[in-house]
């Protein structure tokens, strides 16, 4: 009896010790999107690999873009080498942005993790872990968003030079993928079930500078609306300088290319603009979004401000907040400036005070609520095609075209009056709306 006793805990132990890896996934998309590709090659090693559950190995891809995403970084870390310490883990591997940027200091303060490595170090790390990069393995990836939805980074890096942004130190330079590595990976996301996919990158309107010398993004897009099984496209991370407008008309003209563009914009007072090296102006940027809404009327931009920044006056700030309820854009994120070390404006000084800063944010993100009611109550008595992403207590959660997963307005529909599957679309008419939500009722299932 104690003899099976001990066979039954020594038989738990070793299921629990068994070499499972975990990759646990920190930041933006673009770090979701290297994770399901190490996920992709580990399990091409034929290695027992899940994201963001239990393992007795963790790889931890870690942010390093502003502050609070560097702290959680670095909780996370300390969290997993208690772990460690507690014979919970064995192994723990860090990788991604932080460890680029601040590898040397890592190493120095956090001795004990295995190993560090860096954004473009994908080789080092699957050896580490014992498995053999398969540069045959392209648009194979283990997607760990819903069924219905992936990330396309279509380049990594970015050449622009803006003062805040430590991204080019992290990333390198820019560097576009080839449209047929692309396209062969859109089938091959769209074979498994994706309707809709996400375009990312730095900057989206540089893409094709390096290839074809020339901005090559409408071109792509050409390209990606052939694709069978494929509904949506979507374009996250556009840049305003040298915008190729040719995307506009492949936008209006190709229904598969949802009507919504993410542009962070950061600021508009053009003193704050010209410091921030963002290459345009006021002017040059009001005209801009103008000609984005004639082209394409119903077309959703969302874009991201910064507040804080050093030098900001009380009059850059009126001047930001006039100018966001002119636009009325119908997403908008709002972040206070983060001094980070070796860029541009590093040498400048971090001179808003930061309860300065949270005020201001608090005040455009106000601004923002207002304006995202007022625009979604003109949504009420209208039809909308809706993709469902999950369900959620007694709701179907989905999102129309104008909608980007997390960030953006979800359409919630009664579950105890209907039946949808997670991935399908529906047209939908709304009934009633929130700031940030939209409830409706199904008109028609696909």
């Amino acid at each position: 009896m104690v003899f099976l006793l001990l066979w039954e805990i020594d038989m738990r132990t070793k299921s629990l010790k068994k070499n499972r890896i975990n990759v646990v996934t920190l930041g933006c998309s673009k770090n979701v999107y290297d994770s399901e590709v190490l996920m992709g090659q580990l399990k091409a090693s034929g290695k027992d690999v899940v994201h963001e559950q239990e393992g007795n190995i963790v790889v931890i891809n870690t942010c390093g873009f502003i502050n609070n995403a560097k702290e959680e970084s670095i909780n996370t870390i300390l969290e997993f080498m208690q772990k460690k310490e507690q014979g919970i883990v064995d192994k723990v591997f860090v990788t991604g942005c932080l460890s680029e940027r601040y590898k040397p200091d890592l190493q120095k303060e956090i001795p004990d993790v295995d190993q560090y490595f860096g954004t473009t170090e994908l080789p080092s790390l699957l050896k580490a872990l014992g498995a053999d990069y398969k540069h045959e393995l392209i648009g194979e990836r283990l997607t760990t968003t819903p069924k219905n939805y992936a990330y396309l980074k279509i380049a990594e890096g970015c050449d622009r030079p803006c003062s805040f942004c430590a991204i080019p130190l992290m990333r390198g330079k820019h560097r576009s993928t080839p449209i047929e590595e692309l396209v062969l990976e859109a089938k091959k996301l769209t074979a498994n079930g994706v309707k809709e996919l996400i375009l990312i990158a730095q900057d989206l309107t540089y893409y094709g500078l390096d290839l074809y010398k020339k901005r090559n993004l409408a071109e792509l897009l050409e390209n990606l609306v052939e694709v069978d099984g494929l509904e949506w496209i979507r374009l996250h991370y556009a840049f305003p300088a040298g915008f190729p407008m040719d995307v506009l008309e492949v936008m209006r003209k190709e229904p598969k290319i949802c009507n919504y563009i993410d542009i962070p914009l950061q600021h508009i007072s053009d003193p704050i603009l010209k410091s921030m090296r963002r290459g345009t102006t006021k002017e040059k940027t009001t005209r801009l979004l103008r000609d984005f809404r004639n082209t394409v009327p119903e077309m959703a931009i969302r874009t991201t401000l910064i507040v804080g920044y050093p030098g900001e006056t009380e009059a850059d700030f009126q001047t930001l907040k006039d100018w966001v309820k002119e636009m009325r854009f119908e997403r908008l994120g709002c972040f206070t400036y983060s001094h980070e070390e070796n860029t541009h404006a590093y040498n400048l000084v971090d001179d808003v005070p930061e309860a300065v800063k949270q005020q201001r944010a608090n005040q455009i993100m106000e601004l923002q609520s207002q304006i995202s009611w007022e625009l979604n109550q003109e949504k009420i008595g209208k039809e909308f095609k809706v993709v469902i992403d999950r369900k959620e207590g007694n709701y179907f959660v989905g999102r129309t075209e104008f909608d980007s997963p997390d960030v953006d307005n979800e359409v919630l529909i009664d579950a105890t009056k209907c039946y949808l599957k997670t991935g399908e679309f529906a047209m939908v008419r709304i009934t009633d709306a929130a700031d940030f939500d939209l409830y409706g009722e199904v008109v028609e299932a696909y």
